[in-house]
């Protein structure tokens, strides 16, 4: 089964007074290349969640993201003693500077001082019981997911590819019969050169002639391309149906499509032949553009 490498795929959930979201998302590499944002606490997973998308990974450039925070509903709040006294004592010495300068302030209350900066804290996310079996088992749905949406890309991309192999598949099929209708064309006027060129050469070795003639005959045989355009489609396809990374396969043939594709333009010497290697390069081009995504 084809698979894409682009994919999305996000889990939250909560435990013992912790909230946790997880999002795994990829795009196109050249080879596996896998980043975390994970947290402090959970810094020692990170081997084994590298290890969990490794074995369903094989290519992409990989990011998962994992945030932990205290549960709203679980949240403790604490008066931080040393920042509430800095500011009892601050308010103390305006308080004195006030009555000597004959102002009167009014009385302090207890909610005016837990409304100020750093006097409430809540507790840090290190200092939580984490409940790492609830956590791993989130992140194993998510890459599920994650792989499951990978798949179900890699099937339309599939279908974009098989599409674009039975275009290529027809118009090697026209190169072939344009190349068998101006065979007998070619051969008739190979003989009119042939025999232009012995009547107005003067000892001339006719064998040689012929054999340059030849020569010139076998060049504009395009035959050997439409094969070899048959073979690699018979390739392409076998591929399509095989398990596993098949990306860095099918962009090297892709490589040899359009070798094939190039070398039949160059060796046509006819505008209909021409026009139908032409159209051979630009389905090619665009069946490339859509293997870059294939895993």
């Amino acid at each position: 089964m084809v698979q894409s490498m682009t994919g999305f795929a996000s889990e939250a959930g909560t435990a013992q007074g912790v909230a946790w979201t997880i999002e795994l998302r990829s795009v196109n590499a050249k080879g596996l290349d896998i980043r975390m944002r994970l947290p402090e606490a959970l810094l020692a997973q990170e081997a084994s969640l590298r290890a969990k998308i490794a074995k369903q990974t094989f290519r992409g450039n990989v990011n998962l993201s994992l945030r932990i925070e205290q549960d709203e509903g679980e949240t403790s709040l604490a008066v931080d003693e040393a920042v509430l006294d800095a500011y009892i004592k601050a308010a103390i010495k305006v308080r004195f500077r006030a009555k000597e300068q004959g102002l009167k302030l009014e009385p302090s209350r207890a909610v005016d001082f837990l409304g100020l900066r750093g006097v409430m804290t809540t507790a840090d996310i290190s200092d939580l019981d984490l409940p790492l079996d609830a956590i791993a088992e989130s992140f194993d749905q998510t890459l599920s997911s994650f792989t499951k949406m990978r798949g179900i890309e890699g099937a339309a991309l599939a279908k974009i590819l098989q599409a674009q192999l039975s275009e290529i598949e027809t118009l090697s099929a026209q190169a072939k019969d344009l190349a068998l209708a101006r065979r007998d064309q070619v051969a008739k006027t190979l003989q009119e050169n042939l025999a232009r060129v012995l009547d107005n050469s003067d000892g001339a070795d006719a064998d040689r002639v012929a054999q340059e003639l030849a020569m010139l005959a076998v060049k504009a045989d395009v035959q050997e391309e439409i094969d070899r355009l048959s073979a690699h489609i018979a390739a392409a396809r076998d591929l399509l149906d095989q398990e596993g990374a098949i990306g860095r396969k099918l962009d090297f043939l892709m490589q040899e499509f359009n070798r094939e594709a190039n070398t039949l333009c160059s060796k046509s010497n006819d505008t209909d032949l021409t026009r139908v290697g032409l159209d051979l390069k630009a389905v090619i081009d665009q069946m490339r553009e859509q293997v870059q995504n294939v895993e």
